[in-house]
């Protein structure tokens, strides 16, 4: 397993965000026609949210962005804090998430472990770091929340700051007008509770899988799949620029990484699934690497 020395690891990983940017550039972002999508993927149109969106998925946010409260968020954020759940291996807790299906992905319905290995499959053949890999194989694991008993809008679905105003960059943002935290005047500025460039670490987001496999696997995973992992559902920032005055420095740099990642989350779903069987044994070995066999949930 590896054990990481936070300063020999940013070094390492963070002079590694060249070769990420050279080998996506090659990879996933050059493809011919693809615009950022891989084959079979080009002519999709990936996070519709528009008049195309399905009703299951507007009821979600309907709901998610209603419930999402300062005040949930801090609870959930105190309630899961101990991680005494379940103790589970990573590649046990894959096959234990695939009994889920995501109601807020307006893309592909598809069991959840095939979207993790599409991920990590398409990294891992643009030969990206090992450790890239596994942040793509792992990234959606705190969706075991589901089957802990959480409902899905209290787990899956984009992210975003409370404690401040809600951005209209938001998907729709027309129902968080029946947040409770949209009229209180301490949270209704553009910093609401937060300093101008406070950072990501002092900022509460909607309260999800992000945050929770965050906590889960914080200790073992250098501090660039850290970032990815918690902020891969933020898409109003990374995606939209959005929030961007609450960053830090380090922020700043690390989310490049999640902009490199972010092409891998969304274009690499399709209908056509990977043999489980022929690539658990690479990813098991992979997973070895950064993991103890049992990890605490």
């Amino acid at each position: 397993m590896v054990v990481q020395s936070d300063g020999a690891a940013w070094r390492k990983h963070h002079e590694s965000l060249e070769q990420l940017r050279s080998l996506s550039t090659q990879g996933l972002h050059d493809r011919p026609g693809s615009s950022g999508a891989p084959p079979g993927n080009s002519s999709r149109r990936f996070r519709d949210y528009g008049v195309a969106a399905s009703p299951s998925v507007r009821d979600f946010y309907r709901v998610h962005h209603q419930r999402q409260t300062l005040d949930f968020v801090l609870c959930k954020k105190r309630q899961y804090a101990t991680l005494d759940r379940r103790r589970l291996g990573i590649w046990e807790s894959m096959v234990y998430l695939n009994q889920l299906v995501d109601t807020s992905d307006p893309d592909i319905n598809l069991p959840q472990i095939q979207h993790l290995l599409q991920t990590a499959e398409a990294i891992r053949r643009d030969g990206h770091p090992r450790w890239f890999i596994l942040t793509g194989l792992i990234h959606d694991l705190g969706k075991i929340l589901c089957l802990f008993g959480e409902p899905q809008w209290a787990v899956v679905g984009d992210t975003y700051p409370v404690g401040c105003a809600f951005s209209d960059k938001i998907v729709f943002h027309e129902f968080l007008k029946a947040n409770e935290d949209w009229g209180d005047e301490r949270y209704r500025t553009r910093l609401g509770i937060y300093t101008e460039g406070c950072g990501l670490d002092h900022v509460h987001l909607t309260w999800g899988h992000d945050e929770y496999l965050y906590q889960v696997t914080k200790a073992f995973l250098p501090e660039p799949a850290l970032f990815i992992i918690r902020y891969h559902s933020f898409q109003s920032l990374h995606r939209e620029g959005a929030y961007e005055y609450l960053l830090s420095d380090r922020d700043k740099e690390l989310l490049e990484y999640l902009h490199l990642f972010a092409s891998y989350d969304l274009y690499t779903k399709s209908p056509d699934r990977v043999e489980v069987d022929e690539v658990r044994p690479y990813y098991e070995e992979l997973i070895a690497e950064y993991f103890p066999p049992i990890v605490k949930w």
